[in-house]
C-alpha cells in the first residue's frame, strides 16, 4: 500500500468514526425524534438534562474544532465553560439550535480531515504537541461517550414517566 493509499485510508477511517461508525451510535439516530418533553427532564443520580448534555457536547466539539484551526481561539474555562448553567432550561428552539450548531461544527471537522492538504500528523502550531489526528480522535471519542449517555438518559426518563423536572418528586 502506498503512502497516499494509507493516508486516504486513515482519513476515511477517521470520518467513519466521526460519523458514528463501528460500535458507535450516530448523532442523527440519537437526536431524531428526541421527545421535546424530555429535553429538560432530570433523573436521580444524573446532574444534567438531555439539553444540557447536548450543549456540553456542542461546546466541547466547537472548542476542539476552533483550537485545531485557529491560533487566536481562547478555550472556555474548565469545567464550567463547557456546560450551560445547571439551572437553564431549553425550549424546542434551543434544542434545534444546539443540534444544528453541533452538525455544523462536526461537518467542519470532517472537512478538515477530508482535506488532503491537512497534515494529520503535524503538531498544531499553537498547541502542546496535539495533532489534527489526535483532535479528530478526541472528538469521535467524546461524542461517542456522551451520545451513549444521552441514549441512557432518554431511556431512564421514558421509563420513569418522562419529563420530570425533579427525579425526587
Amino acid at each position: 500500500m502506498s503512502a497516499d493509499d494509507r493516508d486516504r485510508a486513515l482519513r476515511e477511517h477517521l470520518l467513519y468514526l466521526l460519523r458514528g461508525g463501528g460500535a458507535h451510535i450516530k448523532f442523527e439516530e440519537v437526536v431524531k425524534d428526541f421527545p421535546v418533553e424530555l429535553i429538560n427532564g432530570k433523573t436521580a443520580g444524573v446532574p444534567y438534562t438531555p439539553w444540557q448534555l447536548l450543549e456540553h457536547m456542542r461546546i466541547a466539539q466547537w472548542d476542539i474544532l476552533e483550537f485545531t484551526r485557529s491560533a487566536s481561539h481562547v478555550s472556555p474555562e474548565w469545567p464550567e465553560g463547557y456546560w450551560p448553567d445547571r439551572s437553564m432550561e431549553a425550549g424546542e428552539d434551543d434544542w434545534r439550535k444546539s443540534v444544528e450548531r453541533f452538525r455544523e461544527d462536526l461537518r467542519a471537522f470532517e472537512e478538515l480531515v477530508e482535506d488532503p492538504s491537512t497534515d494529520l500528523y503535524a503538531p498544531v502550531a499553537h498547541g502542546e504537541g496535539q495533532t489534527v489526528l489526535r483532535e479528530a480522535l478526541l472528538v469521535a471519542d467524546h461524542n461517542a461517550y456522551h451520545l451513549g449517555a444521552l441514549v441512557t438518559l432518554r431511556r431512564a426518563l421514558e421509563d420513569g414517566g418522562g419529563g420530570a423536572k425533579d427525579a425526587s418528586g
